[in-house]
């Protein structure tokens, strides 16, 4: 089936694009809000922020630099006050000073109420988990509630449509580092099982035969799920990638439980054997080319 293309208008709420967006989508009911924390107090008056919604807090960890996000819900209070009185909350709260922007999901119509939002709200922390682009701060998983199929089918097409309107608004929280696709026969097929890239090094540090394989996106690099990883750092490795071997779920075994994504090549192959290393010459197809050979061939292609 041809993939249809979406129109989606955004609104420069401030005539700048670091500032308050509103998005909507052709033929959906739901409207977002991207505020910037230090724009909140902009957003006052607007009726539609005082409705009921799921709100999303965008941040960067400072023990760690990695991306972070609390997703909650909000209802509307006895004062008439929803989301924005939420989110101000958040503000004001020592414990939440992590976050940056909010990502708000609420309704043209004003039709959320508690099922909808709890559905939403739980339905969304665990799509962010699956995905492990960001670590989720939700201390408990948040209830979903009772709900007719009827609505589930209602609200699992707002969530289809908020899905491309988050990452529109430049978060890509839901969406999984390596993408798994349908092949013709109607079997689940994951992608890297078309293009992947191999690393295969006999470790001098601990004689143990490193074998790693890799996925390039058109992010990064994802070193995948199931590589061996040496478990012995080397002096030259970069302070960052040491970090993240440290924080990285990784057995006993030095089997990686996780996907781990990288933005270069070099990076990838330094986590995977603990040291300084050029990406482009140790991951290789399963021909036997290099990621530089791979490259200098699409150049020349093109």
């Amino acid at each position: 089936m041809a993939v249809r293309g979406k129109s989606i208008n955004l609104f420069l709420m401030d005539g700048d694009p670091n500032g308050r967006i509103k998005s909507t989508l052709a033929n959906w009911t739901g409207v977002a809000y991207k505020i910037p924390r230090t724009e909140l107090e902009k957003c006052k008056g607007r009726d539609d922020i005082s409705q009921s919604g799921v709100y999303f807090l965008f941040g960067t960890s400072d023990d760690t630099g990695e991306s972070v996000v609390y997703i909650g819900q909000a209802g509307v209070r006895k004062n008439g006050e929803g989301i924005l009185y939420r989110l101000q909350e958040h503000k004001r709260n020592p414990e939440k000073d992590y976050w940056t922007e909010a990502v708000v999901f609420t309704t043209s119509n004003n039709s959320f109420g508690p099922t909808e939002i709890s559905y939403l709200e739980n339905r969304f922390t665990n799509m962010a988990s699956a995905a492990k682009r960001y670590i989720v701060k939700n201390g408990n998983d948040p209830s979903p509630g009772n709900i007719t199929e009827e609505k589930e089918s209602e609200l699992e097409e707002f969530i289809d449509y908020s899905k491309i309107v988050m990452g529109t608004l430049g978060h890509k929280v839901f969406e999984p580092l390596v993408k798994v696709v349908s092949r013709s026969d109607g079997n689940l097929l994951n992608e890297t099982e078309e293009i992947l890239l191999h690393l295969k090094r006999k470790s001098k540090k601990s004689g143990t035969t490193i074998e790693a394989n890799c996925k390039r996106t058109n992010e990064g690099f994802v070193v995948l799920q199931g590589s061996m990883i040496e478990m012995v750092d080397s002096d030259s490795i970069p302070p960052g990638i040491k970090e993240k071997r440290k924080n990285a779920n990784v057995g006993e075994d030095g089997i990686l439980q996780e996907d781990v994504f990288f933005k270069s090549p070099s990076y990838a192959a330094a986590f995977v054997i603990g040291g300084h290393t050029n990406g482009l010459a140790d991951w290789k197809t399963s021909d036997g080319h290099t990621l530089k050979d791979l490259e200098n061939s699409e150049v020349a292609d093109g």
